[in-house]
């Protein structure tokens, strides 16, 4: 029998080795250490163009049929699944407001924004760059797959059903041999930069009082969200979060949803829920799910009010959150593309100056992968409860 190490252990093991060669490697030759690491930078520069051009694809390829096999009631659908992730994230982003004014005022203070923004050496870079231009922006692809699929399901289209079947398979074919095989290396390559660079361990030795809150809340968040999934389906929660493992760990490395998609559409339809529901809906949360940017978004930016003796209260530090949820549906699937999405609402909402925007951002970066493995993992709880309901929406049959 032929021993196969699964995605989870690869990931693990890329990882593992990453930080270790990126300590090791500086201390017995320097020049080998920035060559090796700029090697991978530009096979991380390449995997990742090749991953942003396959993310509209992988939304239409999926979200387009996923609408039309729904039939009459895939408007209702949408409205369910969006009406639950934007729930979700003001939840998470409550939770986090509390969870931090309980923790934070006691401990935080007097750290100033310059020393961490301005810690490290700068990060390799690739060798040369190679631009691949995705055709079109993922809020784009995500229009276009609504026009598609609720067209297709109103006219009753089998012909442009088959065809965006077989896009489908074909992009299975893309994830299953190029994606899913070379994730890990891409992962490793990721933390092999960020180990070199050092600029990550220096930030959260500053604020990992803040971090470890973040970890916390992450978590609780998840535990929330596959007890009310679990109950629902009659389902142990914590076998329900073992089983979206890989994507949580692949999520961490590309620090990306929309990369994850592959991984995470696979682990969801483990967990039980209805392909159907599965192949609409991750890709929609992957996109307007983000209850773990939330919660790091409103832990770091409380942190940095704090520190700069900012007075504010919940009734005005609310309408932050509401408009959070809302404003981050522009940035999804890209490393920090939350807290850039933010750093708008940061200044005119909460009255951030640009010494504070770079705090928060440092300190937003580097725990973005973690962020953004509860988003993802959430998004296989949130399908649970969306396929629970949609047996009581008329004209939709989802088994």
């Amino acid at each position: 029998m032929k021993w196969k190490i699964g995605l989870i252990w690869r990931i693990i093991i890329a990882i593992g080795l990453a930080v270790g060669l990126g300590l090791l490697l500086p201390k017995i030759h320097e020049g080998f250490a920035g060559w090796f690491t700029s090697l991978f930078a530009t096979f991380n520069m390449i995997f990742g163009g090749f991953l942003n051009f396959v993310v509209p694809f992988i939304i239409i390829a999926f979200i387009a049929p996923g609408i039309a096999k729904l039939g009459a009631g895939s408007g209702k659908l949408l409205g369910i699944a969006t009406v639950l992730a934007y729930a979700s994230t003001i939840v998470a982003g409550v939770l986090a407001y509390f969870a931090a004014m309980s923790i934070l005022p006691s401990f935080i203070g007097g750290i100033g924004a310059e020393s961490v923004a301005n810690s490290g050496k700068s990060p390799a870079e690739s060798f040369f760059e190679l631009e691949m231009t995705p055709i079109m922006g993922v809020m784009s692809a995500l229009l276009l797959a609504f026009i598609f699929g609720i067209g297709m399901a109103s006219i009753n289209s089998k012909t442009m059903l088959s065809f965006f079947e077989e896009m489908n398979v074909l992009i299975e074919k893309v994830i299953s041999f190029i994606i899913i095989p070379l994730l890990p290396f891409h992962i490793f390559g990721i933390f092999l930069n960020m180990t070199y660079s050092g600029q990550v361990a220096k930030v959260l030795s500053v604020f990992s009082l803040v971090f470890v809150m973040v970890i916390a809340l992450h978590l609780l968040m998840l535990v929330i969200q596959y007890t009310v999934a679990g109950t629902l389906s009659k389902k142990n929660p914590f076998f329900l979060m073992k089983t979206m493992a890989p994507a949580y760990m692949t999520a961490i490395g590309t620090q990306s949803s929309a990369a994850t998609i592959p991984v995470t559409l696979r682990q969801a339809k483990k967990t039980g829920a209805s392909e159907k529901v599965t192949d609409f809906t991750i890709p929609l949360f992957a996109t307007i799910h983000l209850s773990g940017s939330t919660i790091t978004l409103v832990s770091c930016s409380i942190g940095v009010l704090l520190m700069n003796d900012m007075s504010f209260s919940f009734s005005s530090y609310l309408p932050f959150i509401l408009m959070l949820g809302v404003t981050m549906i522009a940035a999804p699937g890209v490393p920090g593309g939350a807290v850039m999405a933010a750093v708008g609402l940061l200044s005119t909402m909460l009255g951030f100056d640009e010494s504070m925007v770079a705090l928060m951002i440092a300190l937003y970066m580097a725990q973005d992968s973690f962020g953004t493995a509860t988003n993802v993992t959430g998004d296989g709880a949130l399908a649970m409860i969306v396929d629970r309901l949609t047996p009581k929406v008329k004209g939709v049959d989802v088994k």
